[in-house]
């Protein structure tokens, strides 16, 4: 006798205890005791394989269009060789799982979960991804949604030698939202991509919380970096907006720009980070507005030829150093309306227009002297300095050239000073 397809699909999902919702497509439980390779092969597209509590044996490779939903308590574990789930169709959602046990090899980019290249439409939600070498790998995928997830990489080799927590890499439309992201090496990785969005993650104990290499036309919002070597590294970009991220003690730097050019940096805050609030190297034509760099050793380091970047409306609060800049030019660092809120700066506003009636000058020649001979600090106590600054305050001409704020604020902004409330 010949069984009819549609009539073999229906048995199959009776078989494994579904409750069927139409030949189209079925829900179908698969237990421990089901071989989810069997219910994988018999599943047609549009299906849900509920996964019930317990363990489930990988690796997966998703090959129709089908969603793999676990029930509380189930998990999906590798035999640390290779990816736990390898996703190789359109459409597919991966949901509700415990993920373990992917391989050690970074050649493979060996994960938990990895969407390869060409694939649309995935979702990867609501997941515990444990101890993998990369938590999801997006390489090459389309529109990948990765949302809700905690994904814990490892700690058994030093961390440049980790993997990271999502690698995103040449996957327009990718968003990353939502996410608990700790341990391994980077928790955000994205190499050579355009169009994706990260926002209101939680990073922390990585070495970048948000590594961006060659990626335009994106966006960062809402993300919080916490205890990681370094916030949002961002490097040789172009056209992003990172808006309302905040960093809290970071130990090298909050941001950094590096090489990244015509970019939004607004309402971000930083704070009590270990060495520098802002770093920036070769940026151009940046426009920073409504951030906060507060209580850091340097606020912000400026240096190799940025040029063309506006700078208004930021408060620079507490900072051992506010501004390090060596160079022989000068830099505005206001708009025509106003320019940025400096809390060491000590003036007068007797037209009440909450503007400083004296221009900041952050640094001075003793300044440069001290970066580039640090052994100076020995004289910082002696009359020929002391000379040196007073002759300089009187005669500004002599300045060697660097920073201005033609327009310093008197107060912060009140978003400015709601997100130091926020910060500690």
């Amino acid at each position: 006798m010949t069984w009819h397809p549609r009539l073999l699909r229906v048995l199959a999902a009776l078989i494994l205890g579904a409750a069927s919702q139409g030949v189209d497509a079925a829900d179908i439980p698969v237990s421990t005791t089901t071989s989810l390779g069997t219910a994988l092969i018999l599943a047609a597209p549009g299906d849900r394989l509920l996964l019930e509590a317990g363990t489930h044996r990988g690796p997966v490779f998703l090959t129709k269009s089908i969603s793999l939903i676990g029930h509380p308590g189930a998990a999906i574990a590798g035999n640390d060789t290779g990816t736990v789930i390898t996703v190789q169709a359109n459409n597919v959602t991966v949901s509700g799982l415990e993920i373990s046990g992917s391989g050690s090899s970074h050649q493979d980019l060996d994960s938990g979960v990895k969407i390869t290249k060409g694939v649309a439409g995935a979702v990867i939600s609501n997941n515990r991804i444990v101890g993998n070498l990369y938590g999801v790998d997006v390489h090459g995928g389309i529109d990948t949604q990765v949302r809700g997830n905690t994904i814990i990489g490892r700690t058994d080799h030093r961390m440049n030698a980790r993997g990271n927590g999502v690698y995103v890499w040449n996957a327009p439309g990718t968003v990353v939202a939502g996410n608990i992201i700790r341990q391994g090496r980077d928790g955000i990785f994205v190499n050579t991509s355009r169009d994706n969005r990260f926002i209101d993650n939680q990073i922390s104990d990585l070495r970048f919380a948000i590594h961006y290499m060659y990626t335009h036309d994106s966006v960062i919002a809402g993300n919080r970096s916490l205890g990681n070597h370094a916030g949002y590294a961002l490097m040789n970009s172009r056209d992003l907006v990172v808006e309302n991220n905040v960093s809290e003690g970071d130990r090298d730097h909050g941001i950094m720009l590096n090489y990244v050019n015509n970019t939004l940096l607004k309402s971000n805050l930083v704070v009590r980070g270990s060495k520098k609030c802002l770093f920036m190297y070769n940026a151009n034509k940046n426009e920073l507005v409504g951030n906060i760099f507060s209580h850091c050793p340097i606020g912000i380091h400026f240096t190799a030829g940025s040029e063309r970047n506006l700078l208004s409306g930021n408060g620079f609060i507490g900072n051992r150093t506010q501004v390090k800049y060596v160079g022989s030019r000068w830099l505005e660092w206001s708009s025509a309306e106003r320019g940025n809120y400096w809390s060491d700066h000590t003036a007068f506003d007797l037209n009440g227009d909450d503007l400083a009636d004296m221009p900041y000058r952050p640094n001075d020649l003793v300044d440069h002297i001290l970066w580039t001979q640090p052994s100076a600090r020995l004289l910082l106590g002696s009359p020929a300095i002391q000379l040196l600054r007073w002759v300089q305050s009187k005669f500004p001409s002599l300045l060697p050239g660097g920073v201005i704020d033609s327009r310093p604020m008197m107060k912060p902004p009140l978003a400015v000073r709601q997100m130091v409330e926020i910060g500690q």
